[in-house]
């Protein structure tokens, strides 16, 4: 685990909920949403008729089985998502409701990841924890506002940290699947045998006349005609290798032009359907690539081929069990969500995606006998 990203996060959170001062934010580790990031404070309640001028913000985003998740807590996940994707400018609306919804599904994904941990006893790793107070302690116990807030500072890094590993330990274990039988790997072969076959093989030869992707038309114009010229000498039964020793400025040309094999696939989408329509041993016409102009030669084709079960099993094997996993995973999480009570207490959507009729309102989402989730009539998301 990376102590220096995990202290800095907590860190943050710790300046985020008031319990670290201010000078705290000098050292970079907390960060302002970038302006015009489309984070507002949502579900603002008056105070009464006669005190418009005053308001009372919410402090619930929403809860989970009864469990709060923070406005603050989620603004700063929010802030930190579009800081890391967006730090060339600023989100559309788009984007920042698409944070939004993500930050509010991993949010609560986290309590009740926190509440299958507790189900299951396991218990916060004291040995991580004292890892990560003897790290903040070396990096921040000289600056008077650690000092200040110290002890209140570490109960809190306490809290997180072993929130953070209960986390972790329920992830694993819902994650956790048996290893796979030979048959049943053997079966995960046969239904999937896109996923061991070696795809269409060519091999091609290359005149290629380089040109400056920024050279004048000129430039481009001489180069066209002078490969113009070397086709013709090839339809007239010129060897192409001896002219591609001549002209070609691409490394192959001490081969002849050879490149060797490629697959299927890996050419540019436009040079690739010509070369689909080539016979073996037939030139095409000249091409203008990113490179200058170019003929290419069709030298051979090898169809695909399904590699042999005993050479790919491992790979067979490990692709089965990511499958698994993944299905555990999927499976693992919808019977918790289907299970929870989750109230979602701030509109996703910004205030554009409210106005057209998008996400706007409160959620609530009962549990469910069949795992589904239920909103009281509104549709989820």
């Amino acid at each position: 685990m990376n102590l220096h990203f995990n202290c800095c996060r907590i860190l943050s959170a710790l300046i985020c909920m008031g319990i670290c001062s201010g000078a705290l934010a000098d050292t970079g580790t907390a960060q302002k949403p970038p302006q015009d990031s489309g984070l507002r404070e949502v579900g603002v309640a008056t105070t009464g008729v006669g005190e418009a001028s005053k308001t009372v913000p919410p402090t619930l985003a929403a809860t989970v089985d009864g469990r709060p998740i923070s406005i603050k807590e989620f603004d700063a996940l929010c802030a930190e998502m579009i800081r890391k994707r967006f730090f060339h400018g600023a989100p559309s609306s788009s984007e920042v409701e698409a944070v939004r919804k993500e930050a509010m599904e991993l949010l609560i994904e986290n309590v009740l990841l926190v509440e299958e941990a507790e189900r299951r006893g396991f218990k916060p790793d004291e040995a991580e924890i004292k890892r990560f107070a003897a790290d903040m302690e070396a990096r921040y116990g000289a600056m008077p506002a650690w000092q200040k807030d110290r002890e209140q500072a570490l109960a809190t890094m306490r809290e997180q940290v072993g929130r953070e590993n209960l986390i972790k330990q329920a992830r694993k274990a819902l994650r956790e699947v048996a290893p796979p039988t030979p048959a049943e790997v053997r079966v995960f072969y046969e239904q999937k045998p896109e996923l061991f076959t070696e795809p269409e093989k060519l091999r091609l030869s290359l005149i290629l006349l380089k040109v400056d992707p920024g050279s004048p038309k000129a430039d481009w114009d001489k180069a066209r005609e002078e490969a113009k010229r070397i086709f013709l000498r090839l339809k007239g039964g010129a060897d192409f290798a001896e002219l591609a020793r001549k002209y070609s400025d691409d490394v192959s040309a001490g081969s002849g032009g050879d490149i060797g094999y490629v697959h299927a696939g890996m050419l540019p989408e436009k040079l690739q359907g010509k070369i689909n329509k080539l016979q073996i041993g037939v030139v095409d016409e000249p091409l203008a690539i990113l490179e200058g102009v170019a003929l290419y030669r069709l030298d051979e084709r090898v169809a695909p081929v399904l590699r042999e079960f005993t050479k790919v099993a491992q790979r067979a094997q490990d692709l089965l069990v990511r499958d698994k996993v993944e299905k555990a995973w999927k499976e693992a999480i919808d019977r918790l969500r289907g299970n929870a009570k989750i109230e979602i207490l701030v509109p996703i959507a910004n205030d554009s995606v409210k106005s057209s009729g998008g996400l706007g309102e409160p959620q609530l989402i009962a549990p469910t006998s069949g795992n589904k989730q239920e909103d009281g009539g509104k549709k989820g998301w």
